[in-house]
């Protein structure tokens, strides 16, 4: 089977990366003879790849250890002040569980380069107030209106929309102001003014018109067509939408851990490949769980008329993507030291087969 990797749609030309680079590798799906019609939505999971880097490695106990001294940061740093209610909401949201795979991304690319985690708590803890305003704002009546979020009513739902703008614009300030604060980080540790700009600017880019908010836009423009939109203006959304934002928590973690430009760039593709991998996982699960099983409305992207993968490609085509996606991003980390990259071996493996 051809790499998706190197896959080019016939008669079109290939996308433009949305962050270039000099040696990004540009991600390319199935070509149009292989699209199939939308099949019966039976649950269909993608096949799980039982190699892994150490098998002493302990993933489970990684994952929730991180993710605790994340719960950690987080709680202190919005403490119910006046006004309250805009730090209760913002609360309600930041502290409603989740996976935390964003932040604990930003520590496992740290800790690859030589990094420790107290170090790469601040910038962990950013990168989950954006994600976590993101939630908040998609969420809107006015943007994919959703009433279900982490198993828990929306923020809007649960403070009103006005005070749910107003809690994802704070944590949008937040998370900069959170990021570039000497305070957040161990004294012990004298982090470049340098390094901060420069993951200041990798985050902003990441999220802004380069990244996330193009995304956001050319999904909303491109729902309740008749017709689907094609394969590659689903890849340009996902690209921005989804893969933008774990693009910047790898490379924020990386960048203030000290690697290197080449190991940054590295995992910069890794993290591209894992974000379009989490799209791709995403839609797979929205048309084969239940709402209960997921956390949220499941079936939305269907009821709404959206272009997903397996509306596109058909579910078995998503799948066979999807394990190329996985093979793709375990190759960037090859040539890493192999106790040290196991985190993010076995994240790549459990954004693939992850069941919500």
């Amino acid at each position: 089977m051809a790499s998706f990797a190197t896959f080019h749609l016939a008669g079109s030309r290939p996308l433009r990366p949305p962050f270039p680079t000099p040696t990004m590798t540009v991600l390319r799906p199935p070509s149009r003879s292989l699209f199939l019609s939308f099949p019966s939505l039976n649950a269909v999971e993608i096949k799980a790849d039982p190699s892994v880097a150490t098998t002493e490695f302990d993933f489970k106990g990684f994952l929730l250890k991180k993710a605790e001294s994340v719960n950690r940061a987080l709680d202190l740093a919005i403490p119910v002040i006046h006004p309250k209610r805009i730090h209760e909401a913002m609360r309600y949201s930041l502290l409603a569980g989740g996976k935390r795979i964003r932040p604990v991304l930003c520590i496992a690319a740290c800790e690859i380069v030589g990094g420790d985690e107290a170090q790469a708590i601040p910038p962990a803890c950013a990168v989950e107030m954006i994600h976590t305003m993101s939630l908040i704002h998609d969420d809107l009546p006015c943007m994919d209106d959703d009433d279900l979020r982490r198993g828990m009513p929306s923020c809007h739902r649960a403070y009103g929309e006005s005070v749910a703008v107003l809690a994802g614009d704070a944590l949008l300030a937040l998370a900069f102001q959170h990021l570039v604060d000497l305070r957040n980080y161990p004294s012990s540790i004298a982090i470049p003014p340098a390094i901060l700009v420069r993951a200041t600017a990798e985050l902003a880019r990441c999220i802004g018109t380069e990244g996330l908010v193009a995304g956001q836009l050319l999904d909303m423009e491109s729902t309740g067509l008749e017709d689907p939109v094609d394969i590659d203006r689903l890849e340009f959304i996902h690209l921005h939408k989804t893969a933008a934002l774990l693009e910047a928590s790898v490379v924020i973690g990386a960048v203030v851990g000290g690697g290197s430009d080449s190991e940054v760039e590295r995992l910069r593709r890794y993290a591209r490949c894992i974000g379009l991998l989490f799209q791709v996982v995403d839609d797979i699960l929205d048309v084969t769980k239940s709402s209960q099983e997921l956390g949220k409305t499941a079936a939305k992207d269907l009821a709404s008329n959206k272009t997903t993968y397996p509306k596109l490609l058909g579910l078995e085509k998503s799948r066979e993507f999807a394990d190329e996606l996985l093979r793709d991003a375990k190759s960037q980390i090859e040539g890493f030291d192999s106790l040290k990259a196991a985190p993010l071996l076995h994240l790549a493996n459990y954004i693939a087969y992850r069941q919500n």
